[in-house]
């Protein structure tokens, strides 16, 4: 006499079953949709933004009738590398980018030691009225630059400092918005960390050099990228202070070379463009993820 045997499944497996089979809710359903439409959207805004770059790089392998031709044409017909050449020979677009470095590389390395160190006292060190005067300071970003330029202009020119690039130095060596960066991002750093270390007797000058700057790399990185990327754009400021071609940065020597001629070819004109841009999409590559760091914290306190 033979026995039948019931196999029974565990509860367990049995309720994991049913959440399985379960239809998915409406919301769950409306919250991936709406995934999917705000990705579609960014993909269409940054295509979008890269769209005048994009137009930029085609016209300069064109040539020089065929940049602002109606109908628009996306591609060129022909590659016209010979334009990247033409601009180096019919230019002095080495001695531009040449300055252009100079000043770039010197206004950030003069805007990040002092934006770091003034940001150090007012966050660090306590003194009579510091509140009162890093409010007033940091009052000077909403003051335009056109209305005390002619002053400022007059007080280089005295000094024997116009028409050289020390004038562009000295004119954007101090800012106060890499302060007020710079200060929002000490405000993370424990406090604890400066006391230790002015028992163990370091001075605040070494506290600043071997404790708030390595540990604000975020910080330095992201005042370093906006501050040399508005240097190497700047027109007005090399516009007024830079008469010798000798001097000349990169955006006001194309303008000049725009200016300059009476049929402008701007094949050649768009490829000094992508020239100009290389460096600045070169550096934000290489420290975007510092950038977003340091731009994402400067606001927290810790």
């Amino acid at each position: 006499m033979s026995e039948t045997m019931t196999l029974v499944s565990p509860p367990s497996s049995r309720k994991k079953a049913s959440r399985d089979k379960r239809p998915a809710s409406p919301r769950s359903t409306a919250q991936k949709i709406g995934r999917i439409l705000l990705y579609i959207a960014l993909i269409v805004a940054a295509a979008l933004l890269l769209l005048p770059f994009f137009w930029m790089i085609m016209s300069s392998l064109k040539d020089a009738n065929s940049v602002f031709s109606v109908p628009i044409r996306w591609f060129p017909e022909v590659f016209v590398w010979d334009n990247y050449v033409d601009i180096w020979q019919k230019s002095d677009i080495g001695v531009w980018i040449r300055n252009t470095v100079i000043v770039s590389v010197g206004v950030t390395l003069l805007q990040v030691t002092t934006g770091s160190f003034a940001a150090y006292g007012f966050s660090r060190i306590r003194f009579p009225g510091r509140d009162a005067l890093f409010l007033l300071y940091i009052a000077t970003i909403a003051v335009p630059w056109q209305s005390y330029m002619i002053p400022q202009f007059i007080m280089l020119s005295n000094a024997g400092l116009a028409n050289t690039l020390w004038s562009i130095l000295l004119l954007q060596a101090f800012g106060a918005f890499g302060v007020f960066l710079m200060k929002q991002y000490y405000e993370t750093v424990p406090e604890e960390l400066s006391e230790a270390a002015r028992l163990d007797g370091l001075s605040e000058y070494g506290i600043w050099a071997r404790i708030m700057l390595p540990l604000s790399v975020p910080a330095i990185a992201s005042l370093s990228l906006l501050t040399f990327v508005n240097t190497w754009n700047d027109f007005l400021g090399p516009l007024i202070y830079l008469r010798d071609p000798s001097l000349w940065t990169m955006q006001l020597g194309l303008n000049n070379f725009v200016s300059s001629l009476y049929d402008v070819d701007y094949g050649v004109l768009f490829a000094g463009l992508v020239i100009s841009v290389i460096p600045i999409a070169i550096i934000f590559l290489l420290g975007q993820r510092y950038f977003v760091e340091g731009i994402a914290t400067s606001g927290m306190k810790g």
